[in-house]
């Protein structure tokens, strides 16, 4: 087992054939950076995860897909042709390290002329735990078969052609033998580590009211109440979080403003959300009395639009406080990164694993454009603060850099360099 704990983690990512990669594994540790020049692949590998990710949530391939990557035919790598029935697809796969050991998940995907899951195979504990088939082309199902060590070998039976047949496996099989109750383990380890899965893209625009942000865009944000109080994706709603999270903890809420010292400009003392009084004012301190509730949760987005809510401001001691929309481009991707990496899955607008324990789970940050707008000081600066929280083993993370020597001389840092 690869993993320093217990807790399910993807350890690699297989790009089999999938946009510019083929052929292609990528080891992940608890911190990996991707980097090359543009076009070498960095944002697509984070795309493959993403869709295993949303699949392993229960998502449909259509869903998966179409938010991650806009239309299955942008998945299809380069120059590939159709076959005589004019189909074309992709393949992508990850190795997942937990109690079980290390099981791997591989996906064949028809992209045209339809959008199905064509193959699909789970391996783990030196045996083959469930695989599936497109038999009928007419039908949407493939034939399934899972590994049973009992009286009969294994089990068939047909599973949809729109899902991952591996986060379906709890509903169908009976764990009634050893072999059933092996694939049963591998498939709760597959879909926890994939399920753990946040992707961070703070936008600045959208984090100084600037455009609506729809929920459901990439960082799987949910729809109405399951995403409110928690931080989206664009971090668009970060005032209304950084309200709530300042008073549930305050020694992490100051290793936030201790890092945000760091990367911005000029004095920092304090970070804190003040009420918003009508015309966009910012009003006295939002104190502990004051609950994060719906009203507050729709942060930067509502408050801009109404008034109302609660904004974030930076304290700057004898300069007076600065409103974090009036910081710059860097310094609100960095806000927004570094808040992220300080929290966990019940701050953040992701799937939680609710029925598995906290102390058994280990969220998996995504972050494409990591440094984007960040000087090499910033940069730096996150990286450092990415080092810390995933050395204590509850979060990991999988970014990509244009510049790498914001990691140069940090041990447990992995740097992989992809090509064109």
């Amino acid at each position: 087992m690869h993993t320093d704990t217990v807790r399910p983690a993807v350890t690699a990512l297989r790009l089999s054939a999938f946009k510019s990669h083929r052929g292609v594994t990528l080891p992940l540790t608890r911190l990996t950076l991707l980097s090359g020049e543009s076009g070498s692949g960095k944002s697509s590998a984070l795309h493959a995860y993403e869709i295993l990710a949303r699949l392993g949530s229960g998502e449909s391939l259509a869903r998966a897909v179409g938010e991650v990557a806009g239309s299955p035919a942008a998945c299809v790598p380069a120059g590939a042709r159709p076959d005589e029935q004019g189909r074309r697809g992709f393949r992508i796969g990850c190795t997942v390290d937990g109690p079980v050991g290390p099981v791997s998940l591989d996906l064949a995907v028809q992209a045209e002329p339809e959008l199905r899951i064509v193959g699909e195979r789970l391996t783990g504990g030196g045996e083959t735990l469930l695989t599936t088939a497109l038999i009928d082309p007419t039908r949407p199902a493939v034939q399934a078969a899972w590994y049973t060590a009992g009286a009969t070998p294994v089990t068939r039976a047909p599973l949809p052609d729109d899902r991952l047949g591996t986060s379906l496996l709890p509903l169908r099989v009976a764990g009634k033998t050893p072999g059933q109750r092996l694939v049963l383990a591998a498939a709760e380890q597959v879909v926890v580590a994939l399920r753990s899965a946040f992707v961070c893209d703070p936008r600045p625009e959208a984090m100084r009211g600037v455009g609506a942000v729809g929920a459901g865009t990439r960082g799987r944000d949910g729809d109405g109440a399951r995403a409110e109080g928690r931080l989206r994706s664009s971090c668009d709603n970060l005032p209304a979080v950084l309200e709530r999270t300042s008073q549930e903890c305050a020694r992490r809420h100051a290793v936030l403003v201790a890092a945000v010292r760091e990367a911005c400009a000029g004095p920092v003392e304090g970070l804190r959300a003040v009420a918003r009084q009508a015309g966009g004012a910012a009003g006295g301190a939002a104190g502990a009395g004051v609950a994060a509730g719906p009203g507050g949760a729709s942060g930067a987005r509502a408050g801009a639009a109404s008034g109302a809510g609660v904004r974030a401001v930076l304290d700057r001691g004898e300069l007076g406080e600065l409103p974090v929309e009036q910081l710059g481009d860097g310094e609100l991707r960095f806000l927004g990164l570094a808040l992220v990496l300080l929290t966990g899955p019940d701050v953040l607008a992701m799937d939680p694993v609710g029925e598995v324990p906290s102390a058994h789970q280990q969220m998996t940050v995504l972050a494409d454009g990591m440094d984007r707008c960040m000087d090499p000081r910033q940069a730096r600066e996150l990286v450092s603060l990415a080092l810390r929280m995933t050395e204590r083993g509850h979060v990991r993370l999988l970014g990509t850099v244009r510049d790498p020597s914001a990691a140069e001389g940090l041990p447990g840092v992995q740097v992989l360099h992809l090509g064109v």
